[in-house]
């Protein structure tokens, strides 16, 4: 059986999430941040026979993430999910999503696979390093959004500024940066912040300065930071070279992860 959750289900939908919550987390977030009340945020529950949580399915806007540790109804989400006119924006643990490949009536737009990696101890050395390492605050959001435009692996979005203040300002996402002379040259975000992880997105540095090991100083006090605060930290990677700089850093693959749309 398939219904709506409400705050009612909150236990139960917890529990059941925190089993993978690295893999979770953008579900964990929306529902720490946003509830089971919202107009543009659904979650729907799929029940076995004793009333015990199979599946959940995410909404928020027109992007939907569906979890289940085994078997579930992909048909019974994919009906809920063709309400919505349109490409589809879906995306989540790879062996779950892919099912929807094979529905009729839904148009997945195109596809991409990343890894996903965790990591949930310090395992480098706790040394001084040489650089100071700043935390942005919603002050600097235009100074982010300008090193990421010189940046040509960046695409900037007209959401994009609006998604970064926002989650500064929520308290869902840090950016932790290095200056030179004034102007912020490499930086690294955090997004999805929940109570028990957060993702790192944004790693960028200007191409005038690269090859100083800035990145890497921004990434250990980020690892640092939320490690101490008793979070995992999870990340995306296809680039193989990009994967042996973090994995140096303690992080280390649980799966991968597939986006539609």
């Amino acid at each position: 059986m398939i219904r709506k959750l409400t705050a009612a289900d909150h236990d139960q939908v917890f529990s059941f999430l925190k089993k993978e919550a690295a893999i979770n987390l953008f579900i964990i977030g929306d529902i720490e941040a946003f509830g089971y009340d919202q107009d543009f945020q659904e979650l729907w529950g799929e029940f076995d026979e004793n009333g015990m949580l199979k599946a959940v399915l995410l909404r928020f806007y027109d992007s939907y993430i569906p979890y289940a540790p085994s078997t579930f109804d992909v048909n019974g989400f994919a009906e809920i999910i063709r309400s919505n006119d349109g490409v589809v924006r879906l995306s989540g643990k790879s062996e779950v999503v892919e099912q929807f490949e094979n529905v009729d009536g839904l148009s997945l737009g195109k596809k991409r696979v990343t890894y996903f990696c965790e990591c949930n101890t310090i395992s480098f050395t706790d040394e001084d390093e040489a650089y100071d390492v700043k935390l942005a605050t919603v002050n600097d959001v235009d100074r982010i959004v300008e090193l990421r435009r010189r940046i040509s692996e960046f695409t900037a979005t007209p959401a994009s500024r609006e998604m970064l203040l926002k989650s500064l300002e929520t308290n869902t996402g840090r950016t932790y940066y290095i200056e030179e002379d004034g102007q912020m040259v490499s930086s690294v975000s955090t997004t999805a912040e929940n109570s028990l992880s957060a993702m790192v997105v944004g790693v960028c540095t200007d191409e005038r300065y690269r090859q100083r090991g800035y990145a890497s100083v921004i990434m250990k006090k980020v690892v640092k930071d939320y490690i101490r605060a008793g979070k995992t930290l999870c990340l995306f990677y296809d680039n193989p070279k990009a994967g042996r700089i973090y994995k140096r850093l303690g992080f280390y693959d649980i799966g991968t992860w597939t986006m539609y749309g």
